[in-house]
């Protein structure tokens, strides 16, 4: 679940210039997470998983960028848009204010949905990739459209994902400076609705060391993976601020083949 480059792409260079079918396409976008996806599945899981094991990144491109963070997109929406249908955010909760912050967060998304495939060409495009099936009860170990707390769990590691999954995939944006500004200009707005989410959870608004806060399911702590790094550019930021602060200061990336792997643990 961990992820390390913003821009690094889920799709090799035959799904970026394939004239196959989306089908095609979107099944050898999601190959390349498989191995990575089943060792971060939760320990009981991975026997059910149909997940392959011989796998492994491919180079990376302004296009599989943009595709890599369309899928996350799509999830997203795809669980605020069914927490908001089932019911379980209690509008008694903070007086129906954790509602309000759900409905502002699903319609970003879906404006996130949008813009990424007009950037991709539009469905008709060989760039396009569909929408995948999710499964955010991975199989029944989850319940988060049933129990609000976990919905609430579910949606941190979501945000959190977002955000360390579009920074590892900047290097892969640098030569098209247009994808990267538009990029930047979603990954400052993913970043506000992680802080947001943590603060429902009673959570600071940043991440301390690799720490996912209480209540948290085991299986997400991959996203948290790394984030206790101190040392950057060469300098021990924990030497002047102690190893918490030095963490909190600076977020890491992450990079495809993790950001890949987290999202393959809710696609069927």
């Amino acid at each position: 679940m961990n992820i390390l480059k913003f821009i690094e792409s889920l799709a090799d260079e035959s799904v970026m210039q394939a004239k196959g079918s989306r089908r095609e396409s979107l099944g050898q976008f999601s190959k390349l997470g498989k191995n990575l996806a089943l060792a971060a599945i939760p320990f009981g899981l991975a026997s059910t998983s149909a997940y392959a094991a011989d796998i492994s990144p491919t180079p990376s491109t302004p296009i599989g960028a943009l595709q890599l963070a369309l899928t996350l997109e799509y999830l997203e929406k795809e669980f605020y848009q069914m927490g908001l249908d089932s019911g379980v955010i209690p509008l008694s909760e903070n007086a129906g204010r954790d509602r309000k912050v759900f409905e502002q967060i699903s319609k970003h998304e879906t404006s996130h949905v949008t813009f990424l495939i007009a950037g991709l060409g539009g469905t008709a495009s060989a760039n396009f990739v569909p929408k995948p099936t999710f499964d955010f009860t991975v199989g029944g170990a989850f319940r988060p459209f049933n129990d609000y707390p976990t919905f609430l769990a579910l949606a941190q590691a979501l945000e959190d994902t977002g955000v360390r999954a579009y920074k590892g995939q900047a290097g892969n944006l640098i030569s098209t400076p247009d994808l990267l500004t538009a990029a930047l200009q979603i990954h400052s707005v993913e970043a506000r609705h992680a802080s947001e989410v943590r603060r429902l959870r009673g959570l600071k608004g940043w991440i301390t060391g690799n720490q996912r806060g209480a209540g948290m399911p085991a299986a997400t702590q991959a996203v948290y993976d790394g984030e206790e790094v101190t040392l950057q550019a060469g300098y021990n930021t924990a030497s002047l601020f102690g190893a918490d602060a030095g963490s909190e200061s600076y977020d890491e990336p992450l990079t495809t083949a993790q950001a890949v792997a987290i999202a393959n643990i809710f696609i069927v």
